[in-house]
């Protein structure tokens, strides 16, 4: 019994994990290839292994003749009789090989390939089990950092976390623990790559099915995940059983649940929202904390449109536009986030620009009620459909519904053209008729002091990012276009202001109004410091006695409405 051959299997088989029949078919394979190249040939060559003993039998299948013409395959009638005496010219006899006869060569290359053949069983067995943990979360240690790439040792195989799968805040060194969501399993050169990710929203919901006992139990279901890694996230649960809260279950006895969560991704931000197959109610929790007052929706483009309160808008549209990107991937609906004055204008605008059904060129009294039963009852709605759409109401061809498309298409070019001079005409009357008032107000106005050098130094080191009212995305805005300051946006004009995107009519004066307030108290200001200290003017209307710094505001505050204006200017 060959005790050293099955300890040799049995090692392999327990390091490489593969099973004892593969090595048994590998070494088989290998002896076969040594025996081809000592023979030239392996088709007669049978190699048994009694796995019992570790014995390893190699035979030729070798032809009798008379006369050896190939040795590889034929064997002479007297050696033939050594092995069976009664075995005759023309038949088959079975020798047994000596592996040592081989040769050196041959030993070698069968060495190669049962390590080649070994190595590849391996890779293929480490690709099948962790392409089966798809999607679960896989524990190892940092073994290096490369290129800022970690590379994870999970045992037999290695991970690696890509830069853009890191979390951004995060730091590891070398031996740190680190748990990761296996995202993918791929096929390489060098073996199976796993790819491994702490950014993928799967993470966060893989850490509260062990972190939350009902989730994992199919009580409290995970309905949507919407995730910016480490910054923030919000998650959409639903309860199974009436009488658990999923959010309550979520978040735990003192949150602690959801706090374990929090560390685990570096202090990111977790919103846990209810869940509701209704989507006013669902959108209304999503956006949260800000409060909606009314939903708008279009179903044709699922879209909606969330008016809030002014007080509420900078708080629904969230830092950088963050908490209505992420209720938008949660939902699943196109979000746009109005305020009670944008949204009474943008009515107001639509209203105007609205051209009938009956105005189409091409749609007579019979086609214009099919499309009003249809739901469609001006050129904005049927511009919306498709041709295919067009051709499910009665009357309307292929050739019928490419021509209504078309003169819809044209109409609303030339209705939208129109509308926008028709604004540029008023922005232009309105900065003639606001030229002329200013020159009337200081005519009427001759002690008032001018506008000094020391005004203009301070309007121009104040931000516009400073000002009250004025949001970061329209900073930033105004910042491309130029105007930095104060002083830029004093000498703007509302015909300038409209150029930039995002600034229509209401807010073009607003600013405007913005700024010469601020210039005014600056001036104010300055002329109270060159006066004797605590001198009060008589002459000053209530109101005025605000300081510079009352213009200032949080950077994240977003543009307030006309109305609020001119009510904090009545009060």
């Amino acid at each position: 019994m060959d005790y050293e051959v099955l300890e040799a299997l049995g090692q392999i088989t327990r390091e490489k994990n593969v099973p004892m029949e593969l090595v048994l078919e590998t070494l088989e394979a290998s002896l076969k290839s040594a025996a081809k190249k000592k023979f030239g040939s392996s088709d007669h060559i049978g190699v048994t292994i009694d796995q019992a003993t570790g014995a390893i039998a190699i035979t030729a299948t070798m032809q009798v003749v008379s006369e050896v013409e190939d040795k590889g395959v034929e064997i002479s009638l007297e050696d033939a009789r050594e092995i069976d005496p009664d075995v005759k010219v023309g038949d088959e006899v079975e020798k047994k090989l000596d592996f040592a006869e081989f040769g050196r060569n041959a030993i070698q290359a069968a060495k190669q390939i049962l390590i080649q053949r070994i190595r590849e069983a391996e890779r293929e067995k480490i690709f099948e089990d962790y392409s089966e943990r798809k999607g679960e979360i896989i524990t190892g240690s940092v073994q290096q950092i490369d290129r800022g790439n970690i590379i994870v040792n999970l045992g037999r195989p290695e991970g690696i976390v890509p830069i853009k799968e890191q979390i951004r805040r995060e730091r590891y060194r070398q031996g740190d623990t680190i748990r990761a969501y296996l995202m993918d399993v791929q096929k390489t050169t060098k073996g199976p790559q796993i790819i491994l990710s702490r950014t993928h929203p799967g993470f966060l919901e893989k850490l509260f099915e062990l972190e939350v006992p009902e989730i994992y139990e199919k009580i409290v279901e995970i309905k949507a995940v919407a995730r910016e890694a480490g910054d923030r996230s919000k998650v959409a649960v639903a309860s199974n059983d009436a009488r658990v809260d999923p959010v309550g279950a979520c978040v735990g006895l003192k949150g602690i649940r959801v706090q374990n969560i929090v560390r685990e991704l570096s202090n990111e931000r977790i919103d846990i929202v209810p869940w509701s197959p209704d989507p006013d109610l669902f959108i209304s929790k999503a956006i949260s904390p800000a409060k909606v007052s009314r939903i708008h929706i279009d179903e044709r483009e699922d879209k909606m449109i969330l008016v809030v309160e002014e007080d509420q808008l900078s708080l629904a549209i969230g830092r950088a536009g963050q908490n209505v990107r992420l209720a938008a991937k949660l939902t699943g609906w196109k979000i746009d986030i109005l305020s009670e004055e944008e949204y009474r204008q943008r009515q107001a605008e639509m209203a105007a620009m609205r051209v009938d059904i009956t105005d189409l060129p091409g749609v007579g009294k019979k086609m214009a009620q099919e499309f009003l039963r249809a739901g469609v009852d001006s050129v904005q709605d049927m511009v919306r459909w498709d041709e295919k759409q067009l051709q499910q109401i009665p009357g309307v061809g292929p050739a019928t519904a490419a021509k209504l498309l078309q003169a819809a298409k044209e109409i609303i070019d030339r209705v939208e053209a129109e509308h926008l001079e028709e604004m540029k005409a008023r922005v232009r009357m309105k900065k003639k008729a606001k030229e002329e008032g200013v020159g009337e107000e200081i005519a009427e106005a001759p002690a008032e002091k001018p506008l000094e050098a020391p005004e203009k130094v301070a309007a121009r080191s104040l931000s516009v990012s400073k000002l009250r009212g004025i949001g970061t995305k329209l900073v930033q805005a105004l910042q491309q276009a130029g105007i930095e300051s104060l002083q830029d946006l004093f000498e703007a004009d509302e015909e300038q202001l409209l150029e930039v995107p995002g600034v229509g009519p209401a807010t073009a004066e607003r600013l405007l109004k913005t700024a010469e307030e601020g210039m005014q108290q600056i001036s104010e200001f300055i002329l109270a410091q060159e006066k004797a200290s605590g001198e009060e003017l008589d002459e000053e209307e209530p109101g005025e006695e605000e300081a510079v710094e009352e213009t200032v505001a949080d950077d994240d505050e977003e543009p307030q409405s006309e109305n609020k204006d001119d009510e904090a200017e009545k009060e």
